[in-house]
């Protein structure tokens, strides 16, 4: 128990403990903070270290998981034990009087492709007649590097991107403009603490020690830039516009109880991928609102392809990792139809428009549409994990 005042139901109890970053509040600079219900903990003003006074949580990350520990532990005494409000209260802000920021640097940013759902259902829309999945997808995790310069905080607009969106048209000229399908995608995002040295691999049981947290993601997409431009090296201006990430990131250990199996396997696995002994199945829910409407429910507990075995692949040629980078799951999709985490599969590449409560149809967002991702996870003794969310709302083109 937590002698902080908590709302009933939140997601963000003392079995939580996320960190970000936050500017406001009535005190001077960036800091870095812990939520606890509605409220934050000012960690520079109650530790007074210079290290929880930077612009993000990476210099506070690249210290490792004693670290981390270390300071969990600390802020679950400060905030259970009575003797110690009366120096810590004081530090503890309104969510409401602070604004969050990016979290962290996003020194490098990778996403991935791993719901068999979501490439299933891609595969039938573009290959009908063919196997909806590539040949190599249950072999591997596929990702494709994204642009770290554009991941952008939660509530942060998006402009509609331009770009060429098909093939030549009379003129001999691709037509030019804005994107006419611009997309959402559900997904978990997975911050790196701990960096690797080039050229050392880190294997699925080495997963707890290099990620931190967890938190929540929308990769924009823009599809028709994405399918003229995508062959033959994948997603470029498609997906680099804008990518969102929520503010507050939860920590690993605050998700033990969370964690699952993953589904069975229907190919064999190379030995760095296989993860019988460290399994990192996550039972988390999302939920999908475009302007304040639930139009899906996606359960990453049915993603194939685990962040431990991201990272594995990630770094089995070599490539390091960054404290403060990011990697991100790829769109989340279960079995039903209410459970896919983009437009691209509700609406069968805008061919079935989705009906919304106000009479209105989506094939894809329109400007002014505003869209909210949260999620939440099984926590201790009944708890729920909560994970915020991550908002964006859809500007013109300029």
């Amino acid at each position: 128990m937590t002698w902080v005042e908590l709302p009933d139901g939140t997601g963000f109890g003392i079995d939580n403990l996320p960190l970000g970053v936050v500017l406001g509040g009535g005190r001077p600079g960036i800091r870095h903070a812990v939520r606890i219900g509605d409220s934050v903990l000012d960690l520079h003003g109650v530790t007074g270290l210079p290290v929880h006074a930077t612009r993000t949580l990476d210099s506070f990350l690249v210290a490792g998981p004693d670290a981390w520990r270390d300071l969990r532990e600390q802020v679950t005494e400060w905030l259970t034990d009575e003797r110690h409000r009366a120096r810590v209260e004081p530090h503890l802000l309104p969510l409401a009087a602070v604004q969050a920021l990016r979290p962290i640097g996003v020194a490098d940013y990778v996403d991935f492709y791993s719901s068999r759902a979501h490439a299933e259902n891609v595969g039938r829309l573009f290959r009908p007649d063919g196997d909806p999945l590539p040949p190599n997808w249950l072999h591997l995790p596929i990702g494709y590097h994204g642009r770290a310069g554009t991941v952008q905080v939660s509530g942060a607009p998006v402009v509609r991107p331009c770009g060429q969106i098909g093939p030549p048209g009379d003129d001999g000229l691709p037509p030019f403009g804005p994107t006419r399908r611009l997309d959402l995608e559900a997904e978990l995002g997975f911050v790196v603490g701990a960096p690797s040295e080039p050229g050392e691999r880190v294997p699925v049981e080495a997963f707890g020690e290099h990620v931190f947290g967890v938190c929540l993601v929308n990769d924009w997409s823009a599809r028709d830039l994405q399918a003229w431009e995508y062959q033959p090296l994948g997603p470029f201006l498609g997906k680099s516009f804008a990518t969102s990430m929520s503010p507050w990131i939860v920590p690993l250990a605050a998700l033990e109880a969370a964690r699952v199996p993953p589904p069975p396997r229907d190919a064999a696995l190379l030995p760095y991928l296989r993860d019988d002994a460290a399994p990192w199945g996550l039972d988390v829910e999302l939920e999908v609102r475009i302007n304040g409407e639930v139009v899906s429910r996606p359960p990453f507990r049915d993603m194939y392809w685990t962040a431990a075995q991201q990272l594995a692949h990630l770094t089995v040629n070599g490539a390091p990792v960054l404290a403060g980078e990011l990697f991100a799951s790829g769109t989340v999709s279960g079995a039903a139809r209410e459970q896919w985490g983009s437009l691209l599969e509700l609406t069968a590449n805008g061919t079935r428009p989705l009906p919304l409560a106000d009479g209105s149809t989506r094939a894809f967002l329109e400007d002014g549409d505003t869209v909210c991702i949260t999620a939440s996870a099984p926590g201790p003794h009944g708890a729920r994990i909560g994970f915020g969310e991550v908002t964006g709302r859809v500007l013109p083109a300029r």
